[in-house]
């Protein structure tokens, strides 16, 4: 892909070479205004397949990063920093297995809950639980894309999977201005230029609307954050984000209605959890 200018609402957008490939965005830098990386930084954008979806390469971490390193002081998997979370939720999110509805602790009373029947599938669905009255009420149910290469525990930079587990929603952004959630909420302008890069020329809009998934990322910060508690090849900005109509490098993708709807009810206060994977491994 060639560098040039693109146009959106009729503002010239710079397309820039990528800097260092998440897994659905790039690191556009924090999303205070100032860029983040150096030349030192810089990777080639990712080849395109048909659909318009990138795989993103191998990479090293970059030097100087605040990534962190593979494991903890003991050779032990680091692991993120996470809100802290108290007993498990006396009544379990229905459906949830067992092994995962223990990890939703009983300050939450907002939970998502995205799954596939396949392993391997890229199409899922997203339900939206709250608690109240003592009984958890399915809100709504979204259709959605994740990993063109399905779900998987142990993922990878690069391998297109999104990852299995129960983690915090934290913070939000987008291109767009704030569309009146509760998240602290961060617009970046450069996240145009970063979804031409990570999905093709076609696709500046996905990254109008995100939230940040707290996997392998500082929950506290922007979604554009570059650290990664576990370390790089673990991967990272696993995000909501809009759908393109396909599977993802490891996001998760909703209609702009439907994650509009979801920004404008998710409450920080309700300590909001995300539980994500196949049917076999996510439910009873």
């Amino acid at each position: 892909m060639s560098s040039g200018v693109h146009r959106r609402a009729g503002l010239p957008v710079l397309v820039v070479l990528a800097l260092t490939l998440t897994a659905c965005g790039t690191d556009a830098g924090g999303g205070d205004g100032s860029a983040r990386a150096d030349s030192t930084s810089l990777a080639a954008p990712a080849q395109q397949t048909r659909i318009g979806d990138v795989a993103a390469p191998a990479q090293a971490s970059p030097s100087g990063s605040q990534n962190g390193s593979d494991s903890g002081g003991d050779g032990s998997p680091a692991e993120a920093s996470a809100e802290p979370a108290g007993p498990a939720h006396p009544v379990p999110v229905p459906g949830l297995a067992k092994d995962y509805a223990e990890q939703i602790p009983e300050e939450t009373s907002q939970v998502l809950v995205a799954t596939s029947p396949d392993a391997e599938s890229e199409e899922s669905t997203l339900s939206f639980y709250q608690f109240a009255d003592e009984e958890w009420t399915k809100l709504k149910t979204f259709s959605t894309h994740n990993g063109s290469n399905g779900w998987l525990k142990d993922r990878h930079e690069g391998d297109r999977t999104t990852p299995i587990g129960v983690f915090t929603l934290s913070d939000a952004g987008g291109f767009k201005p704030d569309p009146g959630t509760e998240l602290p909420y961060t617009q970046d302008d450069r996240l145009p230029s970063s979804a031409t890069v990570a999905y093709g020329a076609d696709y500046e809009s996905v990254f109008d609307y995100i939230i940040a998934i707290d996997y392998n990322r500082q929950p506290g910060t922007p979604p554009t954050d570059r650290t990664r508690p576990m370390g790089w090849d673990r991967g990272g900005g696993i995000w909501l984000h809009l759908d393109h109509d396909s599977g993802t490098n490891g996001c998760v993708t909703l209609e702009e209605s439907d994650l509009k709807w979801i920004l404008r009810t998710i409450d920080p206060d309700a300590h909001p959890r995300i539980a994500m994977g196949p049917e076999s491994e996510l439910k009873e």
